[in-house]
C-alpha cells in the first residue's frame, strides 16, 4: 500500500501546526496586546518579549520549536520502515515551516523562522541546532542585538547540518534553503545593521 494519502495527511498536519501564530495569540490572550502593533511589528518571540516581557517571549520562543517537533515526531512515528518515510518526514518537516512564515490565517504574513526552524532541526540535527543556538547566544550576550544572534546562530546551524549530515544528505540541503529564508526575512534587519539602526537588548 502507498504511502502517498498518509505523506499528504501528514504534511497538511505540519503546515497546520507551523501555522499557528503563537506569537500573536499569546500576547493578546495574557495582555490584550496584538504584537504587530509593537516594536517590529513581528509575531516572533523577540517582539513579544518586547510587548510582555522575556517569559512571554520564551514561551512563544518554545511553542514556536514545538510546532515543528510535534509533526516531524508524529510523521516518524507513523512512518517508520516506510521505504519513502524520509521523504514525507522532510516535507512535513517543510511544511511546518512554511506554516509558519505564511500562515492561512494571517493572510500569509507569518514570522522569521527563527524558533521553528531550530525546532525543525532540533529533530533531523540536533547537534547542528544546537550550536545554533549556542552562537545566538553568544552573539546576543555580546552585542545585545537579537537579530545578530539569529542571524549568526542560522549560518551556524547551516553549517553543522552540512557537517554532521553530509553534502549528500537531503537534510542539509533542506537546511540551506530554510537558512536562506530565514536570511531572506530578515533583509531589513540586515538593512538596519549596517547602517547602525537596529534596536538593541529586548525590552523586558
Amino acid at each position: 500500500m502507498t504511502d502517498t494519502p498518509l505523506g499528504l495527511a501528514l504534511t497538511a498536519v505540519g503546515y497546520l501546526s507551523g501555522s499557528v501564530p503563537y506569537g500573536l495569540v499569546l500576547p493578546k490572550l495574557l495582555l490584550g496586546v496584538d504584537v504587530r502593533t509593537v516594536g517590529s511589528g513581528n509575531i516572533g518571540a523577540t517582539n513579544a518579549a518586547r510587548a510582555g516581557g522575556w517569559p512571554l517571549g520564551v514561551a512563544v520562543f518554545l511553542l514556536d520549536v514545538v510546532k515543528a517537533v510535534a509533526p516531524i515526531l508524529l510523521a516518524r512515528g507513523l512512518l517508520a520502515g516506510s521505504p519513502s518515510g524520509d521523504v514525507w518526514i522532510m516535507t512535513t518537516a517543510v511544511a511546518s515551516f512554511a506554516g509558519h512564515l505564511f500562515p492561512v490565517w494571517l493572510g500569509g504574513k507569518g514570522g522569521k523562522g527563527v524558533a521553528t526552524g531550530f525546532g525543525i532541526f532540533l529533530v533531523l540535527s540536533p547537534w547542528a541546532s544546537l550550536a545554533g543556538l549556542g552562537a545566538y547566544l553568544v552573539l546576543y550576550a555580546l552585542l545585545r542585538i537579537s537579530s545578530v544572534g539569529s542571524l549568526g546562530g542560522t549560518l551556524t546551524c547551516v553549517v553543522g547540518v552540512f557537517v554532521q549530515q553530509g553534502l549528500s544528505s537531503p537534510i542539509s540541503w533542506a537546511g540551506a534553503a530554510i537558512g536562506a529564508m530565514i536570511w531572506w526575512r530578515h533583509r531589513e534587519n540586515i538593512r538596519r545593521i549596517l547602517s547602525g539602526e537596529e534596536q538593541r537588548k529586548m525590552k523586558v
